[in-house]
């Protein structure tokens, strides 16, 4: 099966599993060379949107699921890849027993923009359900957002 890098809401096994049941975790590591940031605020409800650029000093923690063909095409509307919102892109994960080459999504839109408040909670929230270290957490949940006041 095909290996998945999820950095956003994706990174709690639990809502994985529910939205991909057939596909499980197989680890978690870290994209370096890759930073999480935010952008395509025009398509967000309250916010910009998660996404990853290149950047070579910088690191991205990332779980890595098996995904089945029928939970692939499940993922790709999910994350809007069906409607071209986000494009898959293939990443090199580093993880504690090695390198894997994987799949993520990329959004396709300019980067910019602050998140919401409750997007960033989301995304710190799933990055410690995955046993993200606690300084990753804690950096996702200091940086700028803004309030939608929900």
């Amino acid at each position: 099966m095909p290996l998945y890098a999820a950095y956003g809401s994706n990174l709690d096994p639990a809502r994985m599993g529910e939205r991909c049941p057939h596909s499980p975790l197989q680890t978690t590591g870290w994209l370096t060379g890759w930073r999480l940031t935010f952008g395509g605020e025009e398509h967000g409800w309250d916010g910009a949107l998660p996404t990853l650029v290149q950047d070579p000093i910088d690191q991205v923690f990332v779980a890595v699921y098996d995904v089945s063909p029928h939970d692939e095409s499940t993922l790709d509307q999910w994350e809007q890849a069906d409607t071209g919102l986000y494009r898959k892109t293939k990443v090199r994960v580093a993880t504690m027993t090695g390198s894997l080459v994987v799949w993520t999504y990329v959004l396709d839109a300019y980067e910019g923009g602050l998140p919401s408040a409750v997007t960033l909670g989301v995304l710190a929230d799933a990055a410690d359900a995955a046993d993200a270290p606690a300084d990753y957490v804690a950096s996702l949940r200091r940086r700028p957002c803004r309030s939608t006041g929900l």
